[in-house]
């Protein structure tokens, strides 16, 4: 007989994880509540189901109405100015400037009734990486804070560092071109989500970046030329040469400064920078890294069938890194000119670049990957933050609306040809099977194999959650 807490359990009745990670807290076996809850990540008893996860953010809000959820039966002032067309998947109607995308609707499923309540770009950024409600209100702010919530790349980071450290010569958690809101007009709308948070700055992703030639400029909407697309990780100088002569002193002057306060209680932010920057040494003397983020690599006819345009070019890089091994690479469509995906003005743009760009470089990846055989044990979601509003203006253009909108996912085993949820007649509320951010965040750690009741040390110490209030989202595969 085995009493745990109180309770008494017979040893070959078998003890529940919740029971055990009890157990490990209170110092039974000699385990400490850190090491209860570094096992329970290594080890959640979960076959995964994707591999990889390719998480495409198409920020500012893509209208429902003009892609995925067409209402040709609405009113004028409702169903939008485009036709729907013939895809391959029964009661799906895709909008007309979506052509290569709905000649694949086999291979991908659309998830007609995400919703939330957080109508606001930040926070419902925050909310689709994070799975969790930002703790910033509506008006109260735009740019990240150190109590975020952990995103879910942070997450897939955090479980690769409890497996194996830092000695990998790729990081599991990739953000491609750049940070979110780095290149919307000069760059002061630094947006929140993809980060660590209170998690720590050592599970931040590695992210790239690529500048743009002016104010102006929309390297979504242009040809990019190779000396722009260098993929160049973020924090690293340009053009500086890192000799390994030049690393070996570095490093020997980190591990001296490392010996001098061995005898200290190193804070935990300085034991996230000390292992930041020995992963920033391990990236910059990996061949491995180089030829990865090395796009001159690929076939030509590869990259102009995935559009020489920054998301064309990154949804390629994505492709290149799961190959390679990273776990989960975001891909940020972001909003350049300040608005793009916030079609609040008209639809033009929506029309002559936004749609485009996105039908070409998502039918590219979603074909590349299957031909190539990854698309089964890669999971790539593709949504915005938010939807908009079913009632239009004069010219077309929507205001925000996040109580529905839609998400298509693709791979990780998910059966394409396929609609989850129904929406009402005007695309304005789920009338079936609603999708919270809680939910999908707990669908894709159920994919990778992560336990969606995973618990992590938060900024307090104290065991938190992953994901609350979520549920997976099991039906996607039938």
């Amino acid at each position: 007989m085995l009493t745990v807490l109180g309770t008494p359990h017979r040893t070959c009745e078998g003890i529940g994880r919740r029971q055990l990670l009890q157990a490990g807290g209170a110092g039974l076996f000699g385990m400490s509540l850190p090491k209860v809850l570094a096992a329970e990540s290594v080890d959640s008893g979960l076959v995964p189901r994707a591999k990889s996860v390719i998480f495409l953010l198409l920020f500012g809000g893509p209208s429902q109405l003009e892609t995925f959820d067409l209402k040709p039966e609405a009113p004028e002032q409702i169903r939008g100015p485009f036709q729907p067309i013939a895809c391959r998947t029964p009661d799906l109607l895709i909008g007309e400037h979506l052509p290569r995308t709905a000649d694949l609707s086999d291979r991908f499923c659309v998830v007609r009734t995400m919703s939330h309540s957080f109508n606001d770009h930040s926070g419902g950024g925050h909310y689709l990486q994070t799975g969790r409600r930002w703790h910033v209100p509506i008006g109260g702010g735009f740019k990240p804070t150190p109590k975020d919530w952990p995103s879910m790349g942070a997450i897939a980071e955090y479980s690769a560092q409890q497996r194996s450290g830092l000695e990998r010569p790729l990081p599991a958690y990739m953000v491609l071109p750049n940070s979110l809101g780095r290149l919307q007009e000069a760059g002061q709308y630094p947006r929140p989500g993809e980060y660590a948070g209170w998690l720590g700055q050592r599970y931040n992703p590695v992210t790239t970046k690529i500048d743009k030639k002016n104010l102006t400029d929309n390297p979504y909407w242009r040809d990019c030329s190779d000396e722009e697309l260098t993929f160049e990780i973020e924090g690293m100088a340009a053009g500086q040469e890192l000799t390994l002569d030049r690393l070996d002193r570095r490093r020997s002057l980190l591990d001296q400064f490392d010996s001098q306060r061995a005898r200290l209680d190193a804070s935990a932010s300085l034991a996230g920078y000390s292992a930041f920057q020995q992963r920033a040494i391990g990236l910059v003397t990996s061949p491995q890294t180089r030829q990865a983020l090395d796009i001159r690599q690929e076939r030509s006819e590869t990259r102009d069938r995935y559009g020489r345009h920054l998301f064309g070019q990154s949804c390629l890089m994505a492709r290149r890194l799961v190959e390679t091994g990273v776990r989960f690479v975001t891909v940020h469509y972001d909003c350049v000119d300040g608005y793009s995906w916030d079609s609040h003005v008209h639809s033009n743009d929506v029309k002559k670049h936004l749609l485009p760009t996105f039908d070409q470089a998502y039918s590219a990846l979603i074909g590349d990957l299957d031909e190539r055989g990854l698309l089964a044990e890669t999971l790539v979601v593709a949504l915005g933050e938010m939807g908009r509003t079913p009632r239009a203006n004069a010219n077309w253009g929507r205001d925000h609306w996040s109580t529905l909108f839609s998400a298509v996912l693709a791979g990780g085993g998910i059966p394409g040809g396929r609609v989850y949820g129904k929406s009402d007649k005007d695309a304005a509320y789920a009338t079936e099977k609603p999708v919270s951010p809680e939910d999908l965040a707990a669908t894709v750690y159920h994919a990778m194999g992560i336990d969606p009741e995973l618990r992590v040390l938060n900024a307090e110490n104290r065991p938190t959650h992953i994901v609350e209030g979520g549920s997976v989202v099991t039906g996607l595969w039938g």
